[in-house]
């Protein structure tokens, strides 16, 4: 699973060493249609840190989604619903190696 995690990077850095901890501090969330994937914000101290989660990964994980018809307001919805359990998985993917940003996919959700 590590493995995928950020996959789409721009930069990597060295694996994480004490730094701060991440932070969810704005609850704003955004589709990108270019990237078919909803959009939020990590901080680790004065740090931004950008994450994605592809709408496969949604799908997979609201089983409620799969049976309709997929949109923007949907799959937001569906991001508000598991937002605990996407920010888990991006701790986790965080705390292996520092990116520019993350895209989590379904396989990061086993």
């Amino acid at each position: 699973m590590a493995e995928a995690v950020g996959r789409h990077s721009e930069r990597s850095q060295e694996p994480a060493g004490p730094t701060m901890a991440l932070a969810f501090l704005n609850q704003s969330r955004s589709f990108d249609a270019a990237r078919n994937a909803v959009r939020f914000v990590g901080h680790d101290g004065m740090f931004q840190v950008l994450f994605f989660i592809e709408v496969g990964a949604l799908a997979k994980s609201d089983a409620a989604l799969q049976r309709t018809e997929p949109s923007e307001t949907k799959w937001l919805l569906s991001f508000d619903a598991l937002r605990n359990s996407i920010q888990d998985v991006a701790h986790k993917a965080y705390s292996y190696r520092r990116r520019a940003f993350y895209t989590l996919t379904a396989a990061d959700f086993r």
